[in-house]
């Protein structure tokens, strides 16, 4: 009968595995066929010999598995194509004041909304100005310097 219990226990950790795709029920999936294992084999196994097999299993295979997926993960921030802009030049097609609301820029070819990174500055038409943060769709852009 315990038999039965980890064999249901396996398919279910795997059935989450695979549902969740992140490795978060993969260790209990090896420790419940461990498990499953030892108690076909030696069927005279208590229940908390069975649990043991289980929790031991279970850790042993999280800890020889981690060193792994730490190697394997990206390691540094990959940059987005937004971080890119930061420090480039754009131009003021519009005029950029906070108080009215009002501010656009060129960047590459492309419009954007803009504000000025100084409180209450008013930037002209025309001017040429260096983008010093992207937020969403909206460059923070202050004087060439």
């Amino acid at each position: 009968m315990e038999v039965l219990f980890w064999a249901i226990v396996f398919v279910v950790f795997i059935i989450a595995e695979v549902s969740t795709v992140q490795l978060v029920s993969i260790w209990f999936a090896v420790g419940a066929l461990i498990t499953l294992i030892s108690t076909y084999f030696f069927a005279d196994i208590t229940i908390l010999g069975q649990l043991g097999i289980f929790i031991v299993s279970s850790s042993l295979f999280l800890l020889l598995s981690v060193p792994y997926l730490k190697k394997r993960r990206k390691k540094g921030h990959v940059s987005t194509n937004s971080e890119l802009d930061v420090g480039k030049h754009a131009v003021v097609i519009e005029e950029i004041n906070v108080d009215s609301g009002t501010g656009r820029v060129t960047l590459n070819g492309v419009d954007w909304s803009a504000v000025p990174d100084a409180a209450g500055a008013v930037i002209a038409v025309g001017s040429i100005v260096t983008v010093k943060e992207v937020q969403g769709a909206k460059l923070i852009v202050g004087p060439v310097s």
